[in-house]
């Protein structure tokens, strides 16, 4: 039986105290046709010293660009039918990747299908809230209010980057939660009950803990509804509207708090693009 080739990508940066067991993690998967590449975003550690130790490709840039770069160089690297992704502080459980290209060949009308995960935090296992759940199905709605595709749990077709592009670049933070709208605008996710990835959190250089990270939510929840608004059916205008004004307002709220004048005026400039049916209580 012919078996398609999968192309892993592991963007990392100052993460070699992780990356061992991350790639360990995939050249240890039950799935014999994997092809591992490791874009190396101008880390400064010992990570060249790491990969040279194992079979994979090695992608060495020459400073740090971010993660939607070093992300994007991989999928322009990747040789494989399918393409997967793996932050270099989670790890991927044996079989993760032979269940997912079975989902795929089982069901050939879903562009991209992701997993359950176990998650951890400071070494101790916590249990995701509801709101998290894995999307499924069409999801946009879900899409616009938070990010519920893992990009360490999903695997695409490779035609999806050719259809929607590749990640985009100018977010440094938040290039998922992107990506994933404008997966949802177009697709269903595919979804396996089976938590195959474990995920660790806790722990310093994290970029889903960084404060201010609604100023690129709305950075590209505002870029999506105005790129796609011919299309958008009248209940998903006013999704996209509501979600801008929610995540607008948190962000606000928050920038004068602080004091963060630079963010203050980037939000009102980003919203003055847009003519809202009422006026924003800021």
């Amino acid at each position: 039986m012919f078996l398609p080739l999968v192309s892993v990508i592991i963007p990392t940066y100052q993460r070699a105290r992780f990356l061992v067991r991350a790639i360990e993690s995939v050249l240890k998967q039950t799935y014999p046709r994997i092809e591992l590449i490791v874009v190396d975003d101008g880390s400064k550690d010992e990570t060249p010293y790491i990969v040279c130790k194992y079979p994979l490709k090695y992608v060495k840039l020459p400073k740090n660009f971010g993660v939607s770069f070093a992300r994007n160089r991989g999928i322009l690297k990747a040789k494989g039918e399918f393409i997967a992704f793996l932050d270099s502080d989670d790890m991927f459980r044996r079989k993760k990747v032979e269940k997912q290209v079975e989902f795929f060949l089982k069901n050939p009308h879903f562009m991209a299908v992701q997993t359950e995960e176990v998650w951890f935090r400071n070494g101790r296992r916590i249990n995701p809230k509801k709101r998290h759940a894995k999307a499924r199905g069409y999801f946009l709605d879900r899409a616009l209010d938070l990010c519920v595709v893992s990009p360490s749990s999903v695997m695409f077709r490779r035609e999806v980057f050719a259809e929607l592009g590749l990640f985009d670049e100018s977010l440094p933070v938040c290039e998922d939660y992107d990506y994933f709208i404008r997966y949802a605008l177009k697709y269903p996710m595919g979804y396996i009950s089976e938590p195959l990835v474990v995920k660790e959190g806790g722990h310093e250089g994290q970029l889903s803990s960084r404060w201010g990270l609604d100023l690129y939510r709305v950075k590209s929840l505002i870029k999506n509804y105005l790129k796609h608004l011919p299309l958008l059916a009248a209940d998903e205008r006013i999704l996209f509207l509501y979600y801008i004004h929610k995540k607008a307002k948190i962000f606000l709220q928050g920038a004068r708090k602080r004091g963060n004048l630079q963010g203050l005026f980037e939000m009102q400039r980003m919203l003055s693009c847009l003519e809202f049916p009422y006026k924003l209580p800021y």
